[in-house]
């Protein structure tokens, strides 16, 4: 069975981020609501659009989505 998306993004995380991708993992380590059992593109898509008010960019989710499936899928 595949990692889910959190659990592949946890591996990004970093004290001091240089990246988008660090820091969206460690925002979404500290957001207690993030779905963190989904394998779902959409599912994580539609929820970072209502509630991540910390994603400067959605194209960084699309980034580590395409990363995830090329490692996971």
């Amino acid at each position: 069975m595949a990692k889910t998306f959190y659990h592949f993004l946890m591996k990004f995380r970093h004290p001091n981020p240089k990246d988008s991708i660090s820091m969206f993992a460690n925002h979404a380590y500290e957001d207690h609501s993030f779905p963190k059992i989904s394998i779902d593109y959409h599912e994580i898509s539609s929820y970072l659009e209502l509630n991540g008010s910390y994603m400067e960019n959605m194209a960084v989710f699309d980034e580590a989505w395409d990363i995830y499936l090329m490692t996971e899928g």
